[in-house]
């Protein structure tokens, strides 16, 4: 099949474009507010989009209830930071307990029963249960082009550089990050979520090693 992406004329229920585009990795990004509050909320549309230096982004769709967007991006812009956790299988329960619509000020970390660790160079709390955690300084904002009609579910990219990396001992294997070890959740489309526990090597052919 075919069908326009402008035009959504694809005939299914739901919009299938996100379960098409998969797995993609989970940004669980803690910020605090200029009050000292804590956010914590997970991010499909996140990743890392440069090596030197080290930027990554996390994406927003819409408004959040009477705020003109979502409580990360205002606080990741007030105080000029935010920090990247990742979800490993046995948080993932607990990562879906931060996706609720919580009001502004509430602590999502202590409402999913998260501990709060203290970052090397920025204030927001990283998750201490997570194996690892960027700690990023933000850069800037993208405002992405907002569809005719569709003005309430425009978009953002919010980037940041990552300053600060924290790695759990245990998932740390020869001197390499051992992925199997902590199990990575993934967003696939609609509700539906993987975890990454099928790994293999593969080298590019002109790889000399």
């Amino acid at each position: 099949m075919f069908y326009d992406a402008r035009k959504r004329d694809h005939g299914f229920k739901a919009d299938p474009l996100k379960s098409l585009i998969v797995p993609r990795p989970i940004g669980w990004i803690s910020t605090v507010d200029p009050e000292g509050r804590v956010n914590l909320a997970p991010y499909s549309f996140y990743n890392a989009v440069s090596e030197f230096p080290p930027i990554v982004y996390f994406a927003i769709t819409g408004t959040y209830g009477d705020n003109p967007t979502k409580h990360s991006r205002m606080n990741a812009e007030a105080t000029g930071a935010f920090v990247v956790n990742m979800v490993s299988e046995d948080l993932k329960e607990r990562m879906n307990v931060t996706t609720a619509m919580f009001a502004h000020g509430i602590d999502e970390m202590k409402e999913a029963g998260l501990t709060p660790a203290l970052c090397r160079y920025v204030k927001a709390p990283r998750v201490a249960e997570s194996p690892v955690a960027l700690e990023c300084i933000w850069w800037k904002t993208i405002e992405l082009p907002i569809e005719p009609g569709r003005e309430k579910s425009a978009g953002s990219m919010v980037l940041g550089q990552v300053v600060g990396v924290h790695i759990d001992e245990s998932v740390i294997k020869d001197g390499r990050v051992d992925v199997a070890a902590f199990r990575p959740v993934a967003r696939l489309g609609y509700s539906e979520y993987t975890t990454a526990n099928n790994v293999w090597p593969m080298r590019r052919p002109d790889d000399p090693r």
